[in-house]
Order: C-alpha cells, then structure tokens, then sequence
C-alpha cells in the first residue's frame, strides 16, 4: 500500500507496486504519548440504514472465515451504511479469549462503529485504541469473548458502522500513512481496506498485526469467503468493478458480490468507466479506464491476459472467476483479491511497445494474484515472498513473449539502481528509506531467484515453484517454509547464495 501523499513520477517509481516519496527521517518506536488523541466522531449524512443484513450460512469447524456485508452507499455524499457479519472459526490449537480485527479506514478518520455484538449479544467493552508504538494510528479492535473460542470453536460477530470518505489523499500530516487509494477523487470512489477484518492468529505469536509504515504494506490476509451487497441509497447507477463476480441481487440499484478464497474484498465505483474485457480459459479479465485512456488500457487487458496465461502454465491455477484492472484517478497502484489499480501517470507514458512500464507493471501486478492471494505471507515482517516473486515473475513474462527486451532493455531499466545488499529478508520497518526497500526487497530478491535458478537448473525451479504454490495456496508462507520446499526439489548447496542475499541463516 502506499503511504505518502507526495510521489515519485519517475518511470522508475511507477514500475514498483509500493511506491512512494523518499520520506524524511523517520521516527524511533516510543512509549505512547501522554494524552492520545480523540478521534472525532463521524455521523454520515441522511441515509437509510441497511434493514437486514445477509444471512450467513453456517459453516462446519476448520473452515475459511465468512463475510457477508450490506453496504447502503450515497453516491453524492460518498458515506455508507454498512451491516457485516463476520463467521469465524477458530482453526488454531489454542483456546481464544478475544478476537482481534483491523480497521484501516479509522486512519483517516472516515470510521465510525455503531453496533457490535457477538453471538447476538451486545459488547460494550471491547478495546479500541492506538497500539503502543508510533506510528499512533488507532487501528486495532480487541473484542473479550463472554466464553473461551476452542479449538474448532465457532462465533458469529456482527458490526455496524457508518463511512464517511476522504478524498484519496487529502489527508493531515499525523494520517500521512494512510492509503493514498482509499477515497474518493472527482472521478472515482476507492473502497479498499475498508472494513473490519479478524486479523490472523498464529499458535505460538498471537494474533498478526502490524502498524502502518512510510512504504510497504503492512497487513497479513487470512483466505476467506465474501458475500457483498452494495445499494445506492441516492439511486445512483455507476459502474462498478468488484474483487467478487456478480451475482443476480433483487433490490432496486443493487449489486451483489461474492468471492471465495479471496484475502480481501476491494471496490470501485465511476459513472464514467468504460470497459473492456477479455476471456481467458473461463475467467473474465476486465479492464476499467476513463476517456481517452483506450490505447493503453487495451494494452493493460492484453499484458493481463497474456501474463495471466504464462503464470497458470508456469506456477498453477487461478482460482477465481473474473480479474479487474482498474485505473486510478491518483499517481498509485496496487493489488488486491482478483482486483488491481494502476496508477494514472503509466498511461499517459505507454509507448505502444512491450519495452514499457505500463507493461511491466500490469505483468507485475498480475502475478500478485499469485504471490499474495494464492499465498499470503505477513507483509510487514517478510515483504519479499510476495514482492520479490512479483518482480522475477516479470522476467517469466518476457523471456516468453519477448526474450530480446530482457537483454536489451528490462535489465537496465528495472536494475540501474540496483544496489547489493544482502537483506532481502528485511521486514518493512528496517529500510532506510524507500530506495534502499526497493533494492533489499524488490531488486536483491529478483536477483536471487536468479541466481537460485541458475543454481538449480529450469526444471527444479519450476516445480518448485509449483509445489510451493500446491502446498500453500490458501495459507500464510513464511520464510521457513519457502526453503523447506525448495529443499525438497535440490540437493544443491545454496549456503552461498543464502549468505549473499539473506541476513538470517534458513
């Protein structure tokens, strides 16, 4: 995600899914100051309250958390009402006592809880408070359970509360590391991170949630299954693209949504997006763009799909339905479940060529529907098993499409910064700056996987990667397991490259 209002315009800047100024010295972790501020309390303007919310189906132990959410959206105001139900199993060994869940949109102060309750019973004393670490944003919600979750325990946890959006950016400088894609623009409205969500627990370490940082992205995903209904209270009709296919829904300017598996629900709305689609196989690929962007947004869709077919033969199944590419009213990218955005500035630069960032960055971001929603891993302490992958799965694409614009073009464009640096296990919050995370987490990672599979050869790298993706699909990867597969496909010695690359032994 990106957390900086002020950007980098280079070709450089855009080609990176993370991308964002040089930030200025940043601040040590301290005790909490005296007296935390009060977040004011935001009261959306006339809406109607959702009157039911989607019964969620009950679901049998060990299975995938379930969200259904009722959003009732004003379009002019850009403020909802939202009723979500939350069904949530507790698949670890331990016995739970609360539950822990992030809420993002409190970082712009666009949040506001109206109603919990679990199992039908009101709780009043939940924790809603900044964690004890700067940055101090107030993202995390700590629900006490009446009764202890066991293990294969389930409960059902309701939530009500209201949204009144800011618009993409336009925040204070405390709120500086909010997203720059949550919003609205004077073309758009951006739903991303915009819920509640139950955070993972880890047997052993608790539950996983980081704070927000100048660069990077934080959040870890459980996989889960989303049921959406959005309904235009101001009976608006704009055009929507959603991480879920649609579903036949009975209310007047409603859509309904759902997905499986998925670690996040994204959404966004413009009355003036004009559509173009592509069928792979039998997943729809759309991509979402604004006058007179055709050109390069066809050229996003064909690098999409084109990408999109290199990686199910190479790395394994998609296993949604549909793929959106939106473009974003704001100079920011970045990737959610079988939904992405790219940034507006890489259109205005598409050059009709395959040597272009508008490519490289759409073949990148396609690949995060791998490395990222197929396997999740925590972003904020081991960033490289998704980001690194991402950025090696660009030369996947080209060495097949194109081989010649990797010798004479990819390598000097994507690697001119380059600098070696052995910390590509780096976790977000111990970079220097943006340019040092790109080159520890992004460029070295790229580097040693090329260098792991000139070790290995072909043949093992990719079955590796293969069964890494069939031994981890719908789970969270970390570093261990990574390696421990890989072992399994080379008696190579690769202690030199670990000691090259790496600042932890694996």
């Amino acid at each position: 995600m990106f957390k900086r209002a002020i950007f980098l315009l280079s070709a450089f800047c855009l080609l990176l899914s993370a991308c964002s100024a040089t930030p200025a010295p940043l601040p040590t972790e301290t005790a909490p100051p005296a007296t935390i501020p009060t977040l004011p309390t935001l009261v959306p303007p006339t809406l109607i309250p959702p009157t039911e919310t989607p019964t969620a189906t009950p679901i049998p132990p060990n299975t995938r958390p379930q969200y259904t959410m009722d959003v009732q959206f004003h379009y002019a105001n850009k403020s909802a009402y939202v009723n979500e139900t939350i069904v949530y199993t507790n698949n670890s060994p331990d016995t739970l006592t609360s539950l822990v869940l992030a809420v993002e949109s409190t970082c712009s102060n666009s949040f506001t809880l109206n109603s919990l309750a679990v199992d039908g019973a009101p709780v009043a004393n939940y924790i809603f408070d900044y964690q004890n670490v700067q940055p101090y944003i107030r993202h995390r919600l700590e629900i006490p359970l009446a009764a202890p979750l066991a293990p294969n325990g389930q409960v059902t946890v309701q939530i009500g509360f209201g949204l009144v959006l800011p618009v993409v950016g336009n925040f204070s400088d405390e709120s500086s590391l909010c997203s720059q894609i949550y919003g609205y623009t004077s073309q758009q409205v951006n739903l991303v991170d915009w819920y509640p969500f139950i955070v993972p627990y880890v047997s052993g370490k608790g539950w996983v949630l980081h704070n927000p940082w100048y660069y990077g992205e934080h959040l870890t995903f459980e996989a889960a299954d989303f049921d959406v209904m959005v309904t235009f209270t101001d009976n608006s009709s704009p055009v929507i693209a959603a991480s879920g296919a649609e579903i036949p829904s009975t209310g007047v300017n409603t859509k309904r949504y759902k997905i499986e598996a998925a670690r996040t629900f994204a959404l966004s709305f413009a009355m003036e997006y004009r559509v173009a689609t592509k069928t792979v196989g039998d997943v729809v690929i759309s991509s979402y763009y604004f006058a007179p962007y055709e050109v390069p947004a066809t050229a996003v869709l064909n690098a999409t799909a084109q990408s999109f077919e290199i990686y199910t033969q190479k790395f394994g199944s998609y296993p949604h339905k549909t793929l959106s590419v939106v473009q974003g009213d704001f100079n920011d990218g970045m990737e959610y479940s079988a939904l992405y955005y790219h940034s507006k500035g890489i259109y205005n630069n598409y050059d009709g060529t395959l040597k272009n960032h508008l490519t490289a960055v759409s073949v990148h971001e396609t690949a995060h529907q791998w490395w990222f929603e197929q396997i999740a891993n925590d972003q904020g302490f081991e960033p490289w098993l998704d980001e690194s992958l991402a950025t090696y799965s660009e030369i996947v694409y080209y060495e097949t499409v194109q081989p010649d614009a990797l010798t004479d073009w990819w390598w000097t464009y994507r690697f001119d910064p380059y600098q070696p640096l052995n910390q590509v296990d780096a976790r977000i919050y111990e970079g220097e700056g943006q340019r040092p995370y790109w080159n520890k987490i992004y460029l070295n990672g790229a580097h040693f996987l090329q260098d792991l599979r000139a070790r290995i050869g072909d043949e093992a790298f990719f079955a590796f990667l293969q069964d890494y993706l069939a031994q981890m699909r719908g789970k969270i990867s970390a570093t261990d397991d990574f390696f421990r597969i890989l072992r399994a496909h080379t008696s190579a010695d690769i202690s030199d490259l670990i000691a090259q690359y790496f600042q932890n032994p694996h």
